[in-house]
């Protein structure tokens, strides 16, 4: 099996609305990554939606309800400056992007605190290289 049919099967377990209503959700066990690499992560469990260079275009994006967000567009659409601290927010699920207003995307938050033995310390390193990995996806 290919990486990228590998990812785009764990993505549609993964991914609730991305399945039928009104079908239970199996829980999957989510594969360790490194919490020091924000690339391995966003491999892991970015690319499938969001596409391997942030573009929106991951294999399971054409099966959502809301077009997934082009990654690489944040700072553009922030005035030239990446958006760092809502990143954190929207990945840990404490703030709702407009389009993640319908849960389409995992919060990984919790994910990785499971991932890490409850281990807050971890969760933190694992968020902050994920998002300084997205901000090198920027638009240049």
């Amino acid at each position: 099996m290919s990486h990228r049919a590998a990812l785009l099967l764990f993505s549609l377990v993964l991914l609730p609305p991305a399945r039928a209503q009104n079908t239970e959700v199996k829980k999957v066990p989510t594969p360790y990554t490194s919490p020091a690499s924000g690339s391995e992560m966003y491999a892991a469990y970015c690319a499938s939606c969001h596409g391997v260079k942030g573009l929106g275009d991951g294999p399971v994006a054409e099966h959502l309800k809301i077009p997934v967000p082009d990654l690489t567009l944040l700072s553009k659409q922030n005035k030239g400056a990446y958006p760092g601290v809502h990143v954190t927010q929207v990945i840990r699920g404490e703030v709702g992007a407009k389009a993640h207003g319908s849960q389409d995307m995992p919060v990984w938050g919790p994910v990785f605190l499971n991932l890490n033995n409850r281990q807050e310390a971890a969760v933190h390193m694992r968020v902050s290289n994920l998002t300084k990995y997205i901000g090198t996806l920027q638009a240049r």
